[in-house]
């Protein structure tokens, strides 16, 4: 049996518009994160990376809706346009829609917001999204905290593989409101300066905002240049605690020996790892101890947490993305930042970037509630 392929895609960020454009943006070295000064969502300057308003504005014009759409909506269906519009696929019967989030809509809970509260339910938002582009069927919500962009692959390759479709479409979403900024500042996770995952001179966690989308299909005359297999994944929940990652990082291991396993890989045939890295001091020492007891600590890795902050249910999908682009151009991304290394176990953080042949990559996501998933990638 094939594996299920991820192909078409788009990135909706404030480093661009389109997967080439951000992709090149990193290359350039140039981060999305910049101060911002907003009283409605926290009453002192924050570092953030927040989606371009008249941006928005115009490129959600050009799909032409019919009736108003959340700010959330209108990046996800802007995202979307895009990449259905390049799969050139009807939307059948056989065709699913999954959407990826940590809190959706949840800025429409603010008194001032012109739209109806019912909005924050997921299964509304998910229905805008579904029915704007006549999906016959009903679409998939996954929210599992900041796993859920890469847990949304794994499940659409076991649908895709259980051929209850033969082609689905993730897209996925968050934004930065004052409920997510305020809940983080509250944590005392915030840094005031741009984030430096696993840096010793790390201070806490940027959140930003972004809207992506890819196409998993079992249709390998679908594939585009960098297109990739998902060759294993697994997930598992350490339940360590409602915030705190586990001290052994027990779930991450897990979730990694389980992904190899399926693959049939030895860590030693990843050629990188793109880690979850949220430059808080908890995450970054769990990922470190789980990556060596992997056997991994020589794998060269990176967080791209430095160009766009945290973009919680959107980070993982939108981190792949990035990643199937590497293995295209063959080139290691830096984890923008980085200085020193400041975790308890060696890790092989990439520094600068580096032109080598790349076929294969590990993709790690851990969350709230003691959640944890690992997928790996192959290049066709």
């Amino acid at each position: 049996m094939s594996n299920p392929i991820i192909s078409y895609n788009n990135i909706i960020s404030s480093l661009g518009f389109n997967s080439q454009e951000v992709v090149e943006q990193i290359a350039q070295g140039k981060t999305g994160l910049r101060s911002i000064t907003k009283p409605t969502i926290l009453e002192k300057p924050f570092i953030s990376s927040m989606v371009d308003p008249e941006k928005l504005k115009a490129a959600y014009r050009k799909i032409a809706p019919t009736s108003p759409h959340t700010r959330l909506e209108q990046m996800m269906l802007v995202s979307l346009s895009d990449t259905i519009q390049k799969a050139n696929i009807k939307l059948s019967g056989r065709v699913g829609l999954i959407i990826s989030t940590t809190k959706g809509n949840i800025d429409v809970l603010d008194n001032k917001n012109p739209f109806s509260r019912e909005r924050a339910y997921l299964s509304k938002l998910a229905l805008e999204i579904g029915n704007f582009f006549g999906f016959t069927t009903e679409p998939i919500v996954v929210s599992n905290a900041c796993v859920s962009g890469v847990l949304a692959l794994s499940i659409a390759k076991r649908l895709v593989n259980g051929q209850k479709f033969d082609h689905i479409f993730v897209v996925a979403g968050d934004l930065v409101t004052k409920f997510i900024i305020s809940g983080f500042n509250a944590f005392q996770a915030l840094s005031d300066e741009p984030c430096r995952p696993y840096c010793k001179t790390r201070t806490g966690i940027n959140i930003g905002e972004v809207a992506t989308s890819v196409l998993v299909t079992k249709h390998h005359s679908l594939a585009i240049e960098e297109s990739v297999e998902i060759v294993g994944d697994a997930s598992c929940n350490d339940a360590n605690h409602i915030s705190g990652p586990s001290r052994t990082g027990e779930g991450l291991y897990r979730s990694v020996q389980s992904a190899l396993k399926e693959a049939k890989l030895n860590a030693s045939e990843i050629d990188y790892i793109s880690a979850h890295g949220t430059a808080t001091q908890y995450n970054d020492e769990m990922e470190s101890i789980a990556f060596n007891r992997c056997g991994m600590q020589e794998t060269p890795i990176n967080s791209l947490k430095g160009y766009f902050g945290h973009t919680l249910g959107a980070s993982g999908l939108l981190e792949t993305i990035i990643g199937m682009h590497s293995l295209k151009r063959n080139t290691l991304f830096p984890s923008v930042g980085f200085r020193e290394l400041g975790v308890s176990h060696s890790l092989n953080i990439i520094q600068k970037p580096k032109e080598t042949p790349l076929n294969i990559f590990l993709k790690t996501a851990s969350g709230f509630g003691g959640s944890n998933t690992a997928a790996i990638f192959k290049k066709i």
